[in-house]
């Protein structure tokens, strides 16, 4: 079988005999229902392969959708003039880096058609040639735009250019609105829908299906999916495995499903991930591999996002989740728009989402990211030394546990800055979460909160930590606040530890173990 990994042309992949999972039936509902449209999933999800398919539509190419969906649905197979610009294919980090992707895209559409250049400012060349375009043919056009909003998110942390490129973007698609009479459809994809930006507020009739639940697998591989067209892949992959099938479903949907783009809808797989599986026949982290959270990163170093929080507990309304117009202090909807969070559930009372990773392979690849950020290890040795603390955690030596905790802070490169506390218990909980166990921070109990608690399969672990204080007095808060009690009948052991870090020294300057 021929997989379609990195291949976005439809044409391609239908004459080159890759396999295609059927969405034309969603295509067509999406056609026939509607003009303006915006669809915002995570990078490598297949938005581009659908504009594809969208321009493929357009031009009339019956030839293509053979044994497709949309063959029966489609009686008329009109042609149209279609209008693709794709901003993916370039870096904008310079104010002319946009000007020159308009520029070679708007002059490749007036030599295809035969427009004259008549004007220099980018909106009035592109309605001059939709004007030129509906004169000439005497069709009514399709614009496709995908990726709309790379240029202003490669700038999210650069206010001065990502103005201007808004600026620039939002004089050119108030062209769809300007002239709406001539436009047979059009189709805006993205990553995030940016908050303020005129072409949400201009484009009034502009319909956002990214939350809809009747267009929730139009992009990725479903379950159902994975038994139409996979069924010999994952036999393959088994056996290549030395797996049963059925466990090899259970590592597939561990790793790679459980996006939701909607509530009360199945789990979706990211196509990338599991087509370079089958490919491949390995399990890894292939999505997280083509491209790191830096952007994400550096958004939660200039916020107070809590990183503990990321274990499914972030519940934002229906309207954080969809916008953006401040992801500097709500950085929440970036995370989820940007596929490093998604829909674990949903409050129809007060529309609220509670929200957390979708699978392992986003969960390890984030946390494992974020790991030489908060915790001072050499990223080469970081898996050698969860390693190496998940055992003594195992074995119930708490004092090994501690000891290499301790020599781990002792690194005289490590430089917390800002909040130390804070920045010392992120540090702390990204440690238990990539050991795997069961991992609590500030766990809430009748008297108090505990700093960490986490749990293996024989010993419970209550942590309280202290700045400048001392590991006698963070033990005796876990004593005079009752954290133990909830265990009380228990059959595990339990292990109380206090642990004090200095700010002055940035280390783990005392530690103390009671059982």
């Amino acid at each position: 079988m021929l997989y379609p990994i990195g291949i976005q042309n439809f044409e391609k992949i239908r004459k080159e005999g890759y396999v295609y999972i059927d969405k034309t039936a969603s295509i067509y509902d999406l056609v026939s229902s509607g003009t303006y449209y915006f669809l915002s999933r995570p990078r490598r999800f297949g938005k581009s392969l659908l504009v594809s398919t969208l321009e493929s539509y357009f031009r009339g190419r019956k030839e293509l959708f053979e044994g497709l969906a949309l063959e029966r649905l489609e009686k008329e197979w009109a042609e149209y003039p279609v209008l693709h610009l794709d901003f993916s294919g370039s870096d904008y980090l310079k104010a002319e880096d946009l000007d020159i992707t308009l520029n070679q895209c708007l002059g490749n559409w007036e030599n295809e058609f035969g427009i004259e250049q008549r004007f220099n400012k980018h909106s009035a060349r592109f309605k001059d040639l939709i004007d030129g375009i509906y004169r000439k043919t005497g069709k009514k056009i399709v614009i496709l735009i995908d990726e709309y909003d790379k240029p202003i998110i490669d700038n999210i942390l650069n206010p001065e250019l990502s103005d201007y490129f808004k600026q620039t973007l939002q004089g050119f698609y108030s062209v769809l609105k300007a002239k709406d009479g001539q436009i047979r459809f059009g189709f805006l994809t993205g990553v995030t829908r940016i908050g303020k930006m005129s072409v949400f507020s201009a484009l009034n009739n502009l319909i956002d299906i990214s939350l809809d639940a009747d267009y929730a697998d139009i992009c990725g591989i479903s379950e159902k999916d994975l038994g139409i067209y996979f069924t010999e892949s994952i036999s393959e992959l088994a056996l290549s495995n030395a797996m049963t099938e059925e466990d090899c479903f259970d590592k597939l949907r561990d790793m790679y499903d459980g996006y939701h783009f909607s509530e009360n809808v199945p789990g979706m797989y990211n196509p990338f991930s599991l087509l370079n599986t089958f490919r491949s026949k390995q399990f890894r982290d292939y999505w997280f591999e083509t491209g790191t959270p830096t952007l994400l990163v550096n958004v939660m170093k200039q916020t107070s996002f809590d990183v503990t929080s990321l274990s499914d507990n972030i519940v934002v309304s229906s309207y954080e989740l969809s916008g953006m117009a401040d992801i500097v202090n709500k950085p929440v909807s970036l995370f989820f728009q940007t596929g490093y969070l998604t829909i674990k559930d949903y409050n129809p009372e007060f529309r609220e989402y509670r929200l957390g990773f979708p699978n392992s392979e986003v969960k390890s690849g984030f946390l494992n990211f974020i790991y030489s950020y908060y915790v001072p290890v050499n990223p080469a040795e970081g898996n050698t030394t969860t390693g190496k603390l998940a055992q003594a955690l195992r074995d119930g030596n708490p004092e090994l546990f501690m000891r290499i905790l301790e020599s781990l802070f002792a690194n005289t490169t490590y430089q917390i800055q800002g909040n130390a506390e804070r920045d010392f218990q992120y540090a702390m909980y990204i440690i238990m979460e990539l050991l795997g166990e069961y991992v609590q921070a500030e766990r809430s109990t009748s008297n108090g909160r505990i700093d960490l608690l986490f749990q293996t399969r024989d010993y419970i672990y209550i942590i309280e930590l202290k700045i400048d204080s001392s590991a006698e007095s963070a033990l005796s808060q876990i004593d005079e606040k009752g954290y133990a009690k909830p265990f009380s009948n228990d059959s595990r052991k339990i292990f109380r530890i206090g642990v004090n870090f200095s700010t002055s020294n940035r280390r783990i300057e005392d530690w103390k173990i009671l059982s």
